[in-house]
């Protein structure tokens, strides 16, 4: 399968600062990645130069193809940056119309396009009296226009509210289920965790973590949470079989095992049999994972 975003080796440098070394990557169609990275690790200077606003110093880098920033690629990548900004005076309607017209795409489709991100109700309205949400919908109507291969989203959620995340990323999957390619930073790492594909991590301009989620938790090997709840009257003796169990709120034992040991721990646990009243096993989340290797990085 041909990459719809291909880097090798990518290097950046901003006088004496390196921005980005040596980076790596690949964005098959059909797949959600997320970027994650601390304020400084290199993620806008990575997305402007896949957009072909900067140039790069080392490596090589496709896009669709093509060369970053050419007629061929810009074609089909759409972007939406954190902050969208459009024309107050303008309506929803007006302003996707001229996007549109831009493309060299039918306007008519303004309308559509804003109801598949929930503005059909406040198209007509001037954009100077839409909320930072409906701003940010607007941003990712225009990113729709053209049926784009990459999609380049810079905090793409931002002032949007529960539902309206929620809405957003249904909308995403629909497009990945198209074949189009997305990459999106994000810091909100609870989002990211259920709904991307594989996850990126940057710091200090180098590329520390690659791969899915489960890939992420086996390099990192952090420990898995167990919360036990034992029956009534089963506190002590379920203390006395499980060794390193901590009490916990509500009478709960807390306790933290390797991953290899996960198995054997929930078999012990499982037979206690009616001396456990519920369990919970929580695993390490993405924030835990970015967090390792962002220390491991120096960070």
């Amino acid at each position: 399968m041909t990459s719809t975003l291909k880097i090798s080796h990518l290097t950046k440098r901003f006088q004496a600062v390196e921005a980005l070394t040596g980076v790596s990557l690949a964005v098959e169609p059909g797949m959600r990645v997320a970027l994650l990275g601390h304020n400084g690790a290199g993620k806008s200077t990575l997305m402007k130069i896949v957009l072909g606003l900067i140039p790069f110093d080392g490596g090589t880098v496709e896009v669709c193809g093509a060369a970053p920033g050419s007629p061929r690629a810009r074609a089909q990548v759409a972007y939406l940056p954190e902050n969208a900004a459009f024309h107050p005076a303008l309506t929803g309607e007006e302003q996707i119309r001229q996007y549109l017209s831009l493309r060299g795409e039918n306007p008519r489709q303004a309308m559509d396009l804003l109801a598949r991100v929930g503005l059909a109700d406040a198209a007509r309205r001037r954009i100077g009296t839409y909320s930072k949400g409906m701003r940010q919908r607007v941003g990712l109507a225009q990113t729709l226009i053209g049926r784009p291969k990459l999609l380049v989203l810079d905090e793409p959620t931002s002032g949007l509210d529960p539902v309206s995340r929620r809405d957003f990323y249904a909308l995403l999957d629909g497009l990945a289920a198209e074949g189009a390619a997305i990459l999106l930073s994000s810091h909100v790492l609870t989002e990211v965790e259920a709904r991307t594909d594989r996850i990126l991590i940057l710091s200090r301009g180098r590329l520390v973590a690659e791969g899915t989620l489960a890939d992420l938790r086996h390099r990192a090997a952090l420990p898995v949470a167990l919360h036990v709840t034992p029956a009534n009257g089963y506190a002590a003796d379920l203390a006395a079989v499980l060794p390193g169990a901590r009490p916990g709120a509500g009478g709960q034992l807390h306790l933290d095992c390797p991953q290899s040991e996960k198995l054997a721990l929930l078999a012990r646990i499982a037979g206690q049999g009616a001396r456990v009243a519920d369990l919970d096993l929580v695993p390490p989340s993405l924030e835990d994972i970015y967090s390792h290797f962002s220390r491991r990085d120096g960070q």
